[in-house]
């Protein structure tokens, strides 16, 4: 996803060490593109050619002219530009995932027609997924339109994001969550009262926790869409971190599977999920490490431009993170269709993600309408 750069010094941005010549470029005026010439003739630029807001931590050349037309967009995919890769590393996870979700809503051989309201967590799962990859695949593409069209990109790769985050926990409340010995009173309430000598009634508090796990997400869905479109603006000096941290957030809504391998044998009687899912954590760790880093580019500065920069590392390990998931989301799935509790409602699912639309449309909206900031280069 499209990232912004870190300040330098003192309202200038670039790679560091580079202040010196940030100082000069900002004396001349940056090259406008020639209105004419053909989107194979514009040459790219290197970081003090382009805006401010344009120039990546570390990244010195590769970059394309503003503004470019959206057949120029388009076209730039195909060429050796530093958001190529970034482009192609979600475009064709994206294009693995949809064959997959086609496969298991239409192709999977079940009596379960793919509209049954068994399904609807899936679709709100899919939907997450599918619209994550297609929301950066399309940031990175047409970021270069103009300032205004760059920043609403940016806006709509959190607020997907978030989207995606709420979408898991929605599968895991329907299809992961039933299936833990942790949200069973029947379970817990002997073993509290023999591993801690508590004589506590557990029904009441996985009763509660049962009702809060969506709202909950949700909140923090939409508190993380606002902290990372904040984190877009002057006040933040380490938006990498910020957006990283933030999006773990609504990870916490895994914690019970978490909790389960501690506390009962969930390797021995789950063993896909056990698997799967720390392996999935695994990769998160991993891409979170090279988006806050920026290695290797901050080694080697102007070497890994083109290809091996830490943001196309990023997408490829969040890419296997979600591979993971969809496994054993899709396990998960299969058990529940074994002896399926009452079905979703309408309500609960996908009633949840439109308000999440609405709610996360507000926000953007509420940003876009800041004109100092959507001016601010």
């Amino acid at each position: 996803m499209p990232r912004r750069l870190q300040p330098r010094s003192a309202g200038t941005k670039g790679p560091p060490g580079t202040t010196a010549a940030a100082s000069e470029a900002a004396s001349r005026p940056h090259p406008s593109p020639s209105g004419d010439a053909p989107a194979s003739a514009k040459p790219l630029l290197r970081w003090d050619e382009v805006p401010d807001d344009f120039v990546e931590c570390f990244i010195l050349s590769g970059y394309r002219r503003l503004p470019c037309t959206a057949q120029e967009c388009l076209a730039s995919v195909l060429k050796p530009t530093n958001e190529t890769l970034n482009f192609w590393t979600h475009f064709i996870p994206l294009l693995l995932f949809l064959s997959k979700f086609c496969r298991l809503f239409f192709l999977s051989g079940r009596d379960v027609p793919f509209h049954h309201p068994w399904l609807l967590p899936l679709w709100c799962y899919a939907s997450g997924v599918l619209l994550t990859f297609a929301m950066s695949c399309t940031a990175h593409v047409f970021s270069c339109l103009s300032l205004r069209l760059r920043a609403a990109f940016f806006y709509l790769d959190y607020a997907s994001i978030s989207y995606y985050g709420f979408g898991s926990t929605v599968a895991y409340y329907y299809y992961l969550l039933p299936g833990l010995s942790l949200l069973d009173a029947r379970v817990m309430t002997p073993y509290v009262q023999q591993r801690l000598g508590w004589h506590v009634d557990c029904t009441g508090l996985i009763a509660a926790y049962r009702a809060l796990v969506l709202p909950v997400a949700f909140l923090l869905a939409v508190a993380c869409t606002v902290a990372c479109c904040k984190s877009r603006t002057d006040w933040c000096s380490y938006p990498f971190a910020l957006r990283t941290f933030v999006f773990v957030m609504p990870l916490s809504m895994a914690c019970p599977i978490m909790l389960e391998s501690w506390l009962f044998d969930l390797r021995g009687e789950n063993p896909t999920l056990f698997v799967h899912f720390y392996r999935r954590y695994f990769w998160l760790v991993v891409a979170a490490f090279f988006n806050v880093s920026k290695i290797p580019e901050r080694i080697q500065p102007g070497l890994f431009d083109i290809i091996g920069h830490s943001h196309q590392l990023f997408h490829i390990f969040t890419f296997l993170s979600i591979y993971d998931q969809v496994y054993y989301v899709e396990e998960g799935l299969r058990q529940f269709l074994k002896a399926p509790p009452d079905a979703p409602t309408f309500s609960g699912t996908v009633g949840y993600m439109l308000l999440l639309v609405v709610c996360l449309g507000l926000v953007i909206k509420k940003f876009l309408n800041n004109t100092e900031f959507c001016g601010k280069k």
